[in-house]
């Protein structure tokens, strides 16, 4: 008995570093293939938001309907057609920055409400624009990534945002009549 005890020990014990190199090479390929680590910024807390489950919010049609969004939440933000939204004219003159929006595209507002001033990234999980307007001015992007084929998020904008104070956020130009949306403080980036 304890011949047979030893020797399914030995058998465990050398067949153990085999299936250990058999699951590291399929894990290789899965982290290959994952759209979204095309990344060259540290998104991990917008991914861990987008992994979760999202507070449903309808835009507005202008700022006056517009709801309140604030950092490290994930929404579902329920779209209108762009032709009933009231776009900031800045935004939507902005000509050689934005194409004109294909045929049917969806539009919303959200008021933007941050704790202090800092970098912010506005996060979506669709190709359109995302714009922000503070006291009808529109502020030009500090940076922006996007990941083709990614949706957890797809796009990713960073804007310098004096505050706190209420900002508008609008997004257009979008093909789908929904968007998953989060904003995140940035991160201190390394050097």
């Amino acid at each position: 008995m304890r011949a047979k005890k030893i020797m399914t020990r030995r058998a465990v014990v050398s067949i153990l570093p085999v299936l250990l190199v058999i699951l590291a090479g399929t894990a290789t390929p899965v982290l290959a293939d994952d759209a979204c680590a095309g990344y060259k910024w540290d998104v991990s807390a917008e991914r861990v938001l987008f992994a979760g489950t999202a507070a449903p919010v309808t835009a507005g049609h202008d700022t006056k309907s517009a709801p309140v969004v604030v950092p490290n939440r994930l929404y579902r933000v329920r779209l209108a057609p762009q032709t009933q939204v009231t776009l900031a004219p800045a935004a939507a003159n902005e000509g050689a920055a934005h194409k004109p929006p294909p045929e049917g595209a969806y539009a919303g507002i959200a008021t933007l409400k941050i704790p202090k001033a800092g970098s912010y990234r506005v996060a979506i999980d669709g190709p359109f624009w995302i714009d922000v307007l503070s006291n009808g001015t529109l502020l030009a992007a500090k940076d922006f990534q996007g990941a083709h084929g990614c949706s957890a998020p797809r796009k990713i904008v960073e804007f310098e945002l004096a505050g706190p104070q209420r900002f508008v956020l609008q997004l257009s130009a979008a093909e789908q009549d929904t968007a998953q949306l989060t904003v995140t403080p940035s991160p201190a980036r390394k050097f």
